[in-house]
């Protein structure tokens, strides 16, 4: 069980002392199911993006038993085409809520099962893990566009919905770059693999209009950089660009303008984002604004708070929040699973067609 031994690079001044950390982590634990789901809380549904992000921050705080247990719910419950529903409830794989098939969902595995690699080095669970990957990241490719960008999903029916998000196409640029990693290790290359990150990359750095416009949506602000494919000093200007937009001091980061609602995953995201292009001064920051969603019973977090009304909305304590706040807690105590993962340092790049408009592979 959590011990203050296991989670000693999750204690952060001003964010986690080492009893709030286990708490954190033992409130996670108790929502998660003994088949290894874990659904947003008890009662609600279970989407595979954000379970896995529960997973992800189990394996940071020592607990890979747990996190094992839900890489292997996924497992038992992937579809034959590779993908996974939307949503199940309360993570009972027979109740099926919402049986679209996300891309961005689907392509996330990948980063859980190389982070819990890295946090454990456990070859036997990366060999039984492949065919999932691989089978995840070819239902993902499927429907990658000739400009590069992913499309958002397959309705329930099959047909392919091919607008593209931009928050969802980064967020699969890490995780293809995971794949890769995976694929790297197993001494399985897959040039497909990397000409899809490359074009995706591209569009992502080149393309806005390859994607939906949702810029009144954080996500779409910071996920660029969080996904990698947005670096360096071009990484720097844009979330400085976005910063007086999104940011409200000593709250958190609104979830969309102009509303006036801060939640807890977006800011615990954006500090992972600003920890990546080396702020980590105002990382921390970031995830001190948000104790204020803490609720010290459960350790978990509320989803978001609507400052005008001085209100807690929706009033739910979610796994994924909690999750999320964990992962950029365990990134600036040096957790190096966790920061192998999100600064990008040591994953392959994808064959980068920037010199070129270079379309996606047919």
């Amino acid at each position: 069980m959590t011990s203050p031994e296991r989670t000693e690079h999750l204690v952060l001044p001003g964010v986690l002392t080492a009893d709030q950390a286990m708490a954190t982590v033992r409130g996670i634990l108790a929502v998660q199911r003994e088949d290894g789901a874990i659904p947003w809380f008890r009662g609600h549904h279970l989407d595979p993006w954000d379970h896995t992000e529960a997973a992800m921050a189990l394996d940071a705080a020592g607990e890979h038993a747990a996190a094992e247990r839900a890489y292997d719910w996924l497992v038992r419950h992937q579809n034959p085409d590779g993908s996974w529903y939307a949503a199940y409830a309360d993570g009972d794989a027979d109740d099926v809520t919402d049986r679209g098939r996300e891309t961005n969902f689907c392509a996330y595995l990948a980063v859980g099962v190389w982070h819990h690699y890295l946090s454990t080095g456990d070859e036997a669970f990366l060999d039984r893990m492949w065919p999932t990957v691989v089978g995840a990241v070819e239902f993902v490719l499927g429907l990658q566009q000739p400009g590069g960008q992913i499309g958002w999903k397959r309705e329930p029916d099959g047909t392919p919905v091919t607008d593209a998000l931009l928050t969802g196409s980064s967020s699969i640029h890490q995780a293809l770059r995971c794949a890769l990693a995976i694929a790297e290790q197993r001494e399985e290359p897959q040039p497909d693999w990397e000409l899809a990150a490359g074009a995706l990359a591209h569009a992502i750095r080149h393309h806005p209009e390859r994607f939906l416009d949702k810029d009144r949506y954080s996500m779409d602000w910071y996920y660029p950089v969080l996904g990698g494919a947005v670096t360096g000093v071009a990484a720097k200007s844009r979330i400085e660009e976005g910063w007086d937009r999104f940011v409200v001091p000593g709250l958190g980061v609104r979830c969309v303008v102009p509303n006036p609602w801060v939640t807890g995953g977006e800011s615990a995201e954006l500090a992972l984002a600003l920890w990546v292009i080396g702020e980590s001064d105002r990382a921390l920051e970031i995830l001190q604004s948000i104790q204020h969603l803490r609720d010290p019973e459960s350790g978990l977090y509320w989803t978001g708070y609507v400052f005008d009304d001085e209100t807690v909305w929706p009033e739910e304590l979610t796994t994924w929040t909690a999750g999320s706040l964990l992962l950029a807690v365990a990134a600036l105590g040096g957790d190096e699973a966790t920061c192998a993962i999100f600064s990008g340092d040591h994953l392959p790049t994808g064959l980068d067609p920037d010199c070129c408009e270079a379309e996606a592979p047919q």
